[in-house]
Formats: C-alpha cells, structure tokens, sequence
C-alpha cells in the first residue's frame, strides 16, 4: 500500500505540473490577448473612401457631406468618424436650395457629441455671398449652431473684411456675430462727398 502511494503521489506530481503549466500559459495567453485587444481599440474599424453622406431631418434633406476617405475608429468606446483628406459639407434650404458650404483640409466627428470640427484652411460661405475662413470650425448637430473660438476672417459681399477671435452662428451662416471684431471697410469717396 505504501509503495503504491508513492506511485500515486509520483504520477500525480508531473499531472500537477502539467496542469500549472497549462494554466499558467492559459493566464499569459489572456494578458497576451488584452494586450492585443487595447492594441487593437485604436486600430481603425473601417476606412471608406468616396464618402457621399445625405443627412435629413423629418423626411427634408438638409446637408450633404463629401469626403474622399473616411477612417471610422472606437478608442475607449468613444466612436469617431476622422477625414483626413478634407472634405465638403453642402447645407440646403427647405427648397433644396444651397443656403451654405463648409470646406477643410481636416475633419473629425465625434459620434457622442454629435459634433464635427473642420480643421486646416477651413472657408465657409453663405447664401449671402460671405466668406468666412479660419483654422478650425465646431459644427454642432445637435443644437444646428456653427462657432469657433479661432481666429476668423470674414469677406462680405461690398469687398469689406472684418477680423475677429471668435464666431458663432446657426446652419445658414446667417446671421452672425464675431468676438473681438476689427475691419477694412470701403468707402466711396463721391458718395462722402456728396453729403
């Protein structure tokens, strides 16, 4: 009996062994695999190129967003849509008709917020015939409002150029208010005259 315990504790040992093994790289293999896995979160979950995006409200379309390429991500459960090589957004009126245009080197949306910021040479324009540029323009969905706490440039129609450290404004583009504002205006001097 004795001798047979023995045997039993010396087959038993290697057994014990084996398993630890076992579990023990079953342990590394699941580090190995979260490793992976966070490595993987920052990877991109799609890329399209092409991109023609129609958005609506209540059945009306309302902006039509263009892109060449579009890298759709979801690092630490915060979905975003990137545009690294520019893009377009058309906004139209109840009539389809065009009330303004967004265009930027750089765009990034962030599916949570409902936001998208136009980054690089961003120029926008009105039904109005204004332009507006700057480095960065904040598009806010959600609450359909148009800002930007970057330094702005406005064109107007007569030529007259106003600067200033902020913008805010709805969809249209129109009306607007600018932070800080300074201009170059045009004056006719036979009109100045004439009073």
């Amino acid at each position: 009996m004795k001798s047979g315990a023995k045997k039993f504790l010396y087959l038993g040992l290697p057994a014990l062994f084996s398993c630890m093994l076992a579990l023990s790289s079953c342990e590394n293999s699941l580090n190995d695999i979260e490793k992976i896995a966070s490595k993987e979160e920052d990877k991109p979950i799609s890329k399209s190129t092409g991109v023609d995006v129609i958005y609506s409200d209540s059945a009306k379309v309302k902006a039509h967003l263009i892109t060449p390429l579009m890298i759709e991500l979801d690092e630490q459960n915060k979905g975003y849509q990137e545009m690294p090589k520019g893009v377009k957004v058309i906004f139209y009126d109840d009539a389809l008709g065009e009330k303004g245009t967004i265009t930027s080197e750089y765009a990034i949306r962030l599916v949570k917020e409902n936001t998208i910021t136009f980054r690089k040479n961003v120029v926008a324009t009105n039904a109005q015939g204004e332009t507006f540029k700057s480095e960065e323009l904040v598009y806010d969905q959600t609450n359909k409002k148009l800002y930007s706490h970057k330094p702005v440039q406005i064109t107007m129609t007569a030529g007259n150029v106003m600067y200033g450290t902020g913008f805010k404004s709805n969809e249209s583009l129109y009306p607007w208010t600018i932070d800080s504002s300074t201009g170059v205006f045009h004056v006719d001097e036979k009109q100045e005259q004439g009073k």
